[in-house]
């Protein structure tokens, strides 16, 4: 029976574009369907939020034609430095340090500002003749049939495809109408989000302060400018959030501390509270999830972006040899593959993201010698502190083509 595109999409943040972008490049049609307007997701204007991108995430975009353009407005991380303490007393002399020049491949990830990747994704999707962009719409029902699956849209639309893919988010109502439950808690935690800009140049080193409340990450961007995510329990965070920018800064610099210089804020503070959310399958008949429909974990790594990207290139990767070979896109035979590929690398994801958080969130004076001493053993063990590099550039396990920067 006729469809509309080989594969329909809902979710038209970052995840979404970049697997219709994966997908187009192998052959494939693609409707993109996103609940807000287009004019809302190309804005420019610089709001604070960027993204840690991995060494193997550049890749894709490379892949797909993206990063020449983003390359430009990154920054490279050469650096992190991890370090355990107290706000306002300074750090544990036990700390570990990664260098990038450890490992051949090169940096170990760019940080690039929402401001650059959401209207490159968009503008290349929109050019690209295989993708079909649908904004201003929400989907309210989704139909399985053996040969296809129909959504319908609330203006009173269908659409019809081989495939169904969520890419909308921890709430991914994708899920929720194909059946698929979720497994999950809350942290009691709340991320303060901000850009600040400082005195003193950042080197291109990332930071990661570990304290009692939550973990303060500090994230070079260009400029003399850093992304900050900082984690606080959720009624000290809405209460700082709610403080002047004045007050917001005096106290955010006792944990920042004074190694840049003089801070300031740039852009917009955000907060948003942090949670586990794992779906207890990723596909259903006809249906795949994506990013954090399939997966929500603590930003304390920073690969949440990430793993949604490996989830994009393994799809992309199992749909264009599936393709090629004659096979059915949508059939539960196919789909099982991708589960197979991404379901344990992201449950084990979850879990270190969880173990870590309730290792280093905590005062307990037992539990901070155990966490010293072992970032005291990592520091002077080469091999370990080099496959700890390997896995923040993504370069560990089964990659999928296009983190390899390799076509489809």
């Amino acid at each position: 029976m006729k469809t509309d595109s080989d594969i329909l999409i809902v979710g038209g943040g970052l995840n979404g574009p970049a697997l219709a972008l994966a997908l187009a490049s192998a052959g494939q049609s693609v409707t993109l369907i996103d609940a807000l307007p287009l004019k809302t997701r190309k804005s420019t204007g610089f709001d604070g939020r960027s993204y840690a991108l991995a060494l193997t995430s550049t890749r894709l975009f490379k892949a797909l034609g993206l990063w020449d353009t983003l390359e430009n407005v990154a920054q490279p991380m050469l650096d992190i430095k991890v370090t355990d303490g107290r706000a306002g007393e300074g750090p544990s002399p036990f700390f570990m340090h990664f260098d990038h020049a450890e490992i051949e491949e090169g940096p170990m990830g760019f940080m690039v500002e929402d401001r650059h990747l959401r209207p490159a994704l968009l503008q290349a999707a929109k050019a690209s003749p295989l993708i079909t962009l649908v904004n201003n719409e929400e989907v309210l029902a989704q139909e399985v049939a053996p040969t296809r699956v129909t959504v319908s849209l609330a203006s009173g639309k269908t659409l019809c495809g081989r495939l169904l893919v969520g890419c909308d988010g921890r709430a991914s109502g994708t899920a929720k109408r194909a059946g698929i439950s979720r497994t999950g808690w809350g942290y009691g935690q709340t991320a303060l989000v901000c850009a600040i800009k400082h005195a003193q140049p950042h080197h291109g080193v990332a930071h990661q302060f570990f304290m009692p409340p939550g973990p303060l990450a500090i994230l070079p961007l260009t400029g003399d400018r850093s992304s900050i995510v900082w984690s606080e329990t959720d009624a000290n965070a809405q209460a700082i959030n709610a403080l002047p920018e004045a007050a917001y800064l005096d106290v955010l610099r006792p944990r920042f501390g004074s190694f840049l210089g003089e801070i300031s804020l740039a852009g917009a503070r955000f907060t948003y509270p942090l949670s586990l959310s794992l779906a207890n399958a990723l596909i259903a008949p006809r249906v795949a999830l994506v990013g954090d429909a399939a997966h929500g974990v603590h930003p304390i790594a920073g690969q949440g972006l990430n793993a949604g990207i490996r989830d994009i290139a393994a799809l992309a990767d199992v749909i264009a040899d599936a393709a090629r070979r004659g096979e059915d896109i949508g059939s539960t035979s196919v789909l099982g593959r991708y589960q197979q590929w991404r379901r344990f690398d992201n449950v084990t994801l979850a879990l270190a993201t969880d173990t870590f958080n309730k290792l280093f969130s905590n005062d307990n004076s037992l539990v901070r010698g155990i966490r010293d001493l072992g970032m005291g053993v990592v520091a002077r063990l080469p091999g370990l502190r080099r496959g700890f590099i390997r896995e923040a550039a993504g370069l560990t396990g089964d990659l999928p083509r296009l983190l390899q920067g390799k076509s489809l």
